[in-house]
């Protein structure tokens, strides 16, 4: 398990009160990382933070919507008084689904502002901090659909390959100031988020990964960026990056549809 003195002795965990996130947080807290949780629903991040609280750590709670102009001040004023030595940014989920031509452009708009303004913001304030300090982490959570168009999701997967090329840019700049950045890319995992979005889990082969060991990984590995392909999916990877793209894609796509039982 990571060093609390390395990455303590707080926490800030974005997308903190269920599945990974709340993955996360029982981890940090049992051995002895402070926290702050960040997330839009008050009553699954009380809950996460209770037990964090069970395991002997402060938690501070801020229920927030990440898409309100002044979240970075609000997210500051519970923070600037403590020292922050990990941000986990896991709150970049796909907030408007639509095919493009179709879709409003101010949902779309909703989805680059969470996944990539927002993840810029807590990654410059947060990562400035880190660096005078020399020491400490920070994770931005990926997605295998930031290797790859698909129906449907294309400014999400979009907007997750811009934070992989965004996080191996981050980590060759705080590297040399001992701060250790890493993508940390999801596959199919079994988080509430995904349970309710009707995601069949039930498809033969399908490598469905549960939110607690995909948590523990992630921390595991905080040192190993500017990647890491969580949960056996690294050849799934590779493969979403290789050519011909239109049969890629394609195949993808398909597989997709499966997946959402369309």
């Amino acid at each position: 398990m990571i060093d609390p003195q390395y990455y303590g002795p707080w926490a800030v965990i974005a997308g903190g009160s269920e599945g990974v996130g709340a993955g996360f947080a029982d981890e940090l807290s049992k051995i002895g990382i402070n926290l702050v949780l960040i997330a839009r629903k008050p009553g699954p991040l009380e809950e996460t933070a209770a037990k964090a609280r069970a395991n002997g750590v402060e938690v501070r709670t801020l229920a927030l919507d990440l898409l309100v102009p002044d979240a970075l001040d609000q997210i500051k004023a519970v923070t600037d008084d403590v020292e922050v030595g990990l941000l986990i940014f896991n709150a970049g989920a796909n907030s408007y689904g639509h095919e493009f031509v179709t879709g409003d452009l101010t949902g779309f708009a909703g989805v680059i502002e969470l996944n990539i303004n927002k993840q810029l913001e807590l990654s410059h304030h947060f990562g400035g901090l880190m660096k005078d300090r020399g020491r400490g982490g920070i994770m931005l959570l990926g997605s295998l659909a930031g290797f790859m168009g698909s129906e449907h999701q294309s400014i999400y997967a979009a907007s997750k390959a811009f934070g992989r090329i965004f996080a191996e840019s981050l980590w060759l700049e705080l590297q040399p100031y001992g701060v250790h950045v890493v993508e940390f890319i999801l596959g199919v995992t079994r988080t509430p988020a995904m349970i309710r979005a009707g995601l069949n889990f039930d498809i033969p082969g399908m490598n469905v990964a549960e939110p607690e060991d995909v948590a523990r990984e992630g921390l595991e590995h905080l040192a190993d960026g500017p990647i890491w392909v969580a949960a056996g999916n690294y050849e799934g990877a590779k493969k979403r990056s290789g050519f011909p793209r239109d049969k890629m894609v394609k195949g993808a796509a398909e597989a997709m549809r499966k997946l959402l039982n369309r």
